[in-house]
């Protein structure tokens, strides 16, 4: 009897504590950065003063490529956006069906550091930028250039603008039609 009476009292609001946190929803990508003091996406690079959001967008891609081939997990990951998304389109992009996603930052995270850190890619910029804004949205489509690897139009990212900060919401790869 005391055995039944443990595990109402302690096992099943523990179990239900559980469940309920397991239904939390996740990160909101609109919302304002969480650590003021720290600055994230754009607002980290130090841009000089009157630069306009299509120097401050290049700014982000430029800092990611740099940062990656530096592998400063911490600085790359401050310019990612809550809720933000990697796909590899396996060069079939007009099937979303076969990509490879990793949903925020955590697996972007594991992503960098399990699969392109160990690579030790020497030299990695995007090129050829594309740039759309639309408010506080912008689209970039731009030709890989990671090492050896030079891929017209095979990459398209997605910033948003949150505050003054633009960060990367979305990178979608391997855009480029198999040859």
């Amino acid at each position: 009897m005391a055995f039944g009476r443990l595990v109402h009292t302690l096992f099943l609001p523990v179990l239900l504590m559980g469940f309920l946190t397991g239904c939390v929803p996740g990160a909101d990508p609109d919302a304002a950065p969480t650590t003021a003091s720290e600055p994230v996406g754009s607002c980290q690079l130090q841009l000089p003063s009157g630069a306009d959001d299509e120097d401050a967008i290049r700014a982000v891609l430029r800092a990611e490529g740099e940062l990656m081939v530096a592998q400063s997990i911490t600085e790359l990951m401050a310019l990612w956006n809550a809720g933000s998304v990697v796909a590899d389109a396996k060069n079939t992009p007009d099937n979303q069906d076969d990509d490879r996603q990793w949903l925020d930052k955590d697996a972007i995270r594991h992503r960098y550091v399990r699969t392109v850190f160990p690579g030790a890619p020497a030299a990695a910029q995007p090129a050829d930028l594309e740039i759309t804004i639309d408010g506080d949205r912008a689209t970039v489509v731009a030709t890989t250039n990671i090492g050896d690897e030079v891929a017209p139009a095979g990459d398209r990212w997605e910033l948003r603008k949150v505050g003054d900060c633009w960060l990367i919401q979305s990178l979608t790869y391997n855009l480029e039609a198999p040859r």
